[in-house]
């Protein structure tokens, strides 16, 4: 069987390495990819950044090397620009050579990624004005801050608040701009985000929410300053950081679609098209809380969807079940992690729930130290059940995070959670674990239990 997958970071590598696991030489897969690089991790930008990892080169797990050793034929700097369905042939072009060709296939798999949205707005190609998402944005941003004092993050969701961070560890003015009143704000409640905002102005970054990017000024060229709505602040370099779109414009009109262009894929990874499979930040997921596709694009997620459409190639075998858009960052001192609803998007697709917010300390009062948790969930009303949670601690309790998932996934309601079995130790935790305490004062809200 002939089977082509288009791009190769972490769903396309997952796949690869998976198919020739389970298949040998029953399959034979050529990979185009427009890069010369695979698997890059783009979480670890804000680390090479920051210094905590010296060589960019460890953020790579997999390699082309690697990949033909398993028997795969990967073609690098190999940009596929037609795709016809219907008689099951791409148009590749070499990127090197400028010579294009056709190629056939008996299954496609789909792998195409993310690329960072780039606004409308005036300056954006100054030079100065950066990107965060592969290995060689990762070398620009530090080639570039070398020479940066004032720099201008636009996007307090994760990669914006890490690189935050990262810039104001080395000495940088930092300033963190979003159209939203809040950082984190598809992540966190305000409960929750507010000690975040208070850590990060603490630690000296310049916080400019609610405030709209108009222009990127420059001199010669070159970036000098950010102008929004409301400020003006002086920079030397600014990292984009607003968001993802799916790498997906060539599929356009040939297979079912977000409006944004993420690939709608069954429970079994296939498009609309049988034959061709979709896997990773190209698709759609299916977000098991409000059970609907939804656009949230983690690496974790493409690990399992690359993985399971794989096990799917010759018959279904392994269903998708879906995703709760589990994750996590650390900010300074504290260790934040979210997974399903915020009550505020609850509230935005009109979801009768409740919620609670309970501060906790991870372990007894008589140990000689313990730091607060502050712990968010959000439940049906009319059922209980868990449709999301957050925890924050200066304690390193964000694998919590991971027992809230598996419970959104199974429908678990806050009764359930409440009196969940978890062991106790004093060295770790309380005889009531903060999620049980959190659950069960969730359940007596609901009974209206003083």
């Amino acid at each position: 069987m002939k089977v082509i997958v288009i791009g190769c970071t972490h769903a396309g590598t997952a796949f690869v390495t998976t198919a020739k696991k389970l298949y040998g030489d029953a399959v034979d897969i050529t990979i185009y990819e427009k890069n010369d690089t695979i698997s890059f991790l783009s979480c670890g930008i804000a680390l090479h950044v920051g210094g905590i990892v010296k060589d960019p080169m460890k953020l790579f797990y997999s390699s082309p090397e690697q990949l033909f050793s398993l028997g795969a034929v990967p073609k690098m700097k190999h940009e596929v620009v037609e795709v016809n369905t219907r008689k099951k042939y791409l148009v590749v072009k070499n990127l090197e050579t400028g010579e294009t060709f056709k190629d056939y296939y008996d299954k496609l798999v789909i792998t195409t990624g993310s690329w960072p949205i780039i606004p409308n707005i005036p300056g954006v190609k100054l030079d100065g004005v950066k990107l965060s998402k592969n290995f060689y944005h990762a070398k620009e941003i530090v080639e570039a801050s070398k020479n940066a004092q004032d720099v201008v993050i636009v996007g307090a969701g994760y990669i914006g608040v890490e690189l935050a961070e990262a810039f104001k560890h080395n000495g940088k003015n930092v300033v963190l701009i979003d159209l939203a009143e809040r950082v984190l704000s598809r992540y966190l409640d305000k409960e929750l985000s507010d000690l975040v905002e208070k850590e990060l102005a603490e630690n000296g970054i310049l916080l400019a929410l609610n405030e709209r990017v108009i222009e990127f000024l420059g001199d010669n060229g070159k970036l000098t300053h950010v102008l929004t709505d409301k400020n003006k602040y002086k920079a030397d370099m600014a990292v984009l950081a607003v968001g993802f779109r799916p790498n997906t414009d060539i599929f356009k009109g040939f297979l079912k679609t977000l409006d944004n262009g993420a690939i709608i894929v069954d429970e079994y990874l296939h498009t609309s098209e049988p034959d061709i499979f979709a896997a990773g930040d190209c698709t759609a997921i299916w977000f098991t809380p409000i059970e609907s596709y939804e656009y949230i694009p983690l690496a974790t997620n493409a690990v399992r969807m690359g993985t399971i459409a794989a096990y799917n190639l010759f018959e279904n075998r392994v269903k998708y079940k879906g995703t709760q858009g589990t994750s996590g960052v650390k900010i300074f001192s504290y260790n934040v992690a979210a997974t399903g609803l915020t009550l505020s998007w609850a509230h935005e697709k009109k979801l009768d729930v409740e919620s609670i917010f309970v501060v906790e300390n991870n372990r007894p009062e008589f140990m000689s130290t313990y730091e607060p948790v502050y712990v968010k969930l959000i439940f049906e009303k009319a059922t209980g059940r868990i449709l999301g949670g957050q925890v924050m601690s200066r304690a390193d309790i964000v694998e919590s995070a991971n027992t809230l998932s598996i419970a959104i996934a199974n429908k678990m309601t806050v009764l359930d959670l409440a009196f969940s079995d978890f062991f106790f130790q004093p060295h770790f935790n309380k005889p009531w674990n903060f999620l049980n305490t959190a659950a069960l004062r969730a359940f007596e809200k609901l009974q209206n239990i003083k």
